[in-house]
């Protein structure tokens, strides 16, 4: 019975944290939408006006980029003044390696102001596993 109880009481315990989790996390702001490699690839597309943004360091970016992309280094200290002097009426695509970068750096697009940005999720990783072409 002490078993019974204990193991329970860890299920219970795991359910509570997964619902504390959920009810903690905070969405997207509008107009930010992460998206898959393949996603990515159809809406750029169709959105011949939008600016890809790789913000993985000068090195990364020389060892294989999405075509048309613009390097903006996350890592740099003008990092942020670099966004801040883009034009927020214009959509972007953001990715970095792994998604992780990108992902942070909604918050920054978020407190300039910007409204209309979407990033790889999975990142420059995901492009890659997707067979999708880099410029090298």
């Amino acid at each position: 019975m002490n078993r019974k109880t204990a193991v329970f009481g860890l299920v219970l315990a795991c359910l509570g944290m997964v619902f504390y989790l959920f009810l903690t996390a905070e969405p997207q702001p509008e107009g930010f939408e992460p998206l898959t490699a393949v996603q990515a690839q159809a809406q750029m597309a169709v959105a011949p006006d939008a600016v890809i943004l790789d913000i993985r360091t000068p090195a990364e970016f020389a060892a294989g980029h999405i075509e048309g992309a613009v390097n903006i280094d996350y890592y740099a200290p003008d990092f942020e003044s670099r966004l801040a002097a883009l034009d927020r009426n214009v959509e972007y695509f953001v990715y970095c390696r792994s998604g992780n970068r990108s992902g942070r750096a909604m918050d920054v697009f978020s407190r300039l102001g910007f409204t209309r940005v979407k990033h790889l999720r999975n990142g420059i990783i995901d492009w890659e596993g997707a067979g999708l072409p880099l410029v090298r």
